[in-house]
């Protein structure tokens, strides 16, 4: 049969790149394995939200509700935010689809650091416009000032991943004021911060007060991570209302459920013990990384839940001596391979993989 008697997607479809999630660990008898291939919270619901969740699901023959009331009331009380400078959707992830979806027309251009968020590309391209990439720095910093040399007129969207997903090191405060002073005014920049709550460092970026006062800044965040509510897909955004409307009119209906709204609600509730459980990680993290450095390994600074090793044409190698020892990394073959923070043993487990395995 030819193409020309069958329905055909439009070409850019044949373009988007595979999104690759983080394998389980494969089962092994007599050992515990560890996942640490997602960045995923190891920690169990918040207080509260398991009993939330159910009286929710409970109710799971009516639609949910596609305001998202309660949880943007709970949002805006917890940020000082007005509710019509917020948006949902099924992740933070889905929020960058829907921006690009709203704001570029085929063949526009959207800049950010690479290798970062690969959910990025796949974005992009099955919006029709066109990515730019620009390197990351040797130590994985954004190079901002490569990405502010790349804007042209055809730009229409900057994405700042700070915590960079998968390198780790986070922009602060100045670097990103200095950044937006250089960016046009008609060019939306998309501060994405799903890993906000990690952040432990010396001048730390406030998505939400930098996105105060300026028109064509957004903030996204996700209760995937430091909520532990991965499971559920829910990410916000903060912005200007005019782009908070946007995303909203490409939101897809009734997309966060009931169960996911009730479950982000409680959580926000319970902030203290959250707090508790991501200063624990953060501990958990600064150990890993401090064992590193003392074994002599170069990894960049993390400052979210996870490290990273640049290995390059050795990352597969790395990717299955740790799966000899019962966890599982997340390799960009060719690259490096991001390790989330999970359990102390999975933790011990990567400082000896990081003992045996070759530094060169």
């Amino acid at each position: 049969m030819s193409e020309r008697t069958r329905p055909q997607p439009r070409s850019n479809v044949a373009a988007i790149p595979a999104y690759v999630a983080g394998k389980p660990p494969r089962p092994r008898e007599g050992l515990t394995v560890y996942k640490l291939s997602s960045n995923e919270n190891p920690f169990p619901p918040l207080p509260g939200v398991v009993e939330a969740a159910y009286a929710a699901a409970s109710r799971m023959n009516r639609y949910p509700d596609m305001g998202n009331t309660e949880l943007y009331e709970a949002l805006s009380s917890r940020f000082d935010v007005p509710a019509e400078q917020l948006s949902l959707a099924t992740g933070s992830v889905a929020l960058i689809y829907q921006l690009v979806q709203a704001y570029c027309d085929p063949g526009d251009e959207v800049v950010y650091a690479w290798r970062s968020f690969e959910a990025y590309p796949i974005a992009v391209t099955a919006a029709g416009a066109s990515s730019v990439r620009v390197p990351v720095l040797p130590d994985g910093r954004h190079d901002l000032d490569g990405m502010a040399a790349a804007i042209t007129d055809r730009t229409k969207v900057v994405l700042v991943c700070t915590p960079n997903n998968p390198t780790g090191p986070a922009v602060t405060q100045a670097e990103l004021d200095a950044f937006l002073a250089r960016v046009p005014p008609h060019v939306l920049v998309v501060v994405d911060e799903a890993y906000v709550e990690f952040v432990r460092m010396a001048d730390p970026v406030d998505g939400l007060a930098t996105m105060r006062g300026r028109d064509n800044v957004l903030v996204t965040r996700t209760f995937s991570k430091a909520y532990g509510l991965a499971g559920f897909r829910v990410g916000y955004a903060v912005g200007p209302e005019p782009i908070a409307t946007a995303l909203r009119a490409v939101s897809l209906p009734f997309g966060v459920s009931s169960v996911a709204q009730a479950a982000a609600v409680a959580s926000l509730a319970a902030e203290d013990a959250l707090l508790e459980r991501v200063d624990a990680l953060v501990a958990e993290r600064t150990r890993v990384f401090d064992g590193l450095r003392s074994l002599g390994w170069e990894v960049p600074e993390p400052q979210g839940n996870f490290v990273w090793f640049e290995l390059g044409d050795r990352t597969l190698d790395f990717a299955a001596a740790a799966d000899d020892l019962g966890i599982v990394v997340r390799p960009f073959a060719g690259e490096g391979a991001r390790v989330s923070v999970g359990e102390t043993e999975a933790n011990d487990r990567v400082l000896e993989l990081a003992r045996s395995f070759p530094q060169v």
